[in-house]
């Protein structure tokens, strides 16, 4: 039984050979990612990056491509970077809660070493530590 064309033959309009060379990752039910990819990269980058990788690492370009193609249609002027922007900025938020927990835990270390008998008394008055150096506002420590 013959199997139906292929989203790039089909939408070059050609007839889909059994050695088509981009039917493996392009079947005739992804018309809508080929049509991505095609638009963002063209047939002929596409089947060259394609051509140029071990065959092991073909699916997952063929994934990175479609990924991307669809991050420019979604976001036709930024597409991949926007997210990679805010994928940053995220993790810089991460990093700086990280660095704020950490001093928080030294503090408490610090506190604990030298005054061993009396560290119940900050874990019960919390304005106590509001109040230290270490922090300059109450919204800073109890976020």
């Amino acid at each position: 039984m013959k199997r139906p064309a292929c989203a790039a033959c089909k939408n070059q309009r050609r007839k889909c050979d059994e050695d088509c060379f981009v039917a493996p990752y392009f079947p005739a039910e992804k018309t809508r990612d080929f049509e991505a990819v095609h638009k963002l990269f063209g047939l002929h980058n596409i089947v060259n990056l394609l051509q140029n990788l071990p065959l092991e690492k073909r699916s997952d370009a063929v994934i990175s491509m479609v990924y991307e193609a669809n991050a420019r249609v979604r976001d036709p002027v930024t597409g991949c970077t926007r997210i990679l922007s805010e994928l940053t900025q995220r993790l810089n938020a991460l990093k700086a809660e990280l660095n704020l927990v950490q001093n928080k835990n030294a503090f408490y270390r610090t506190l604990k070493q030298q005054q061993p008998g009396q560290q119940n008394m900050v874990h019960n008055n919390p304005q106590q530590l509001q109040e230290s150096s270490f922090c300059c506002k109450k919204t800073d420590c109890w976020n």
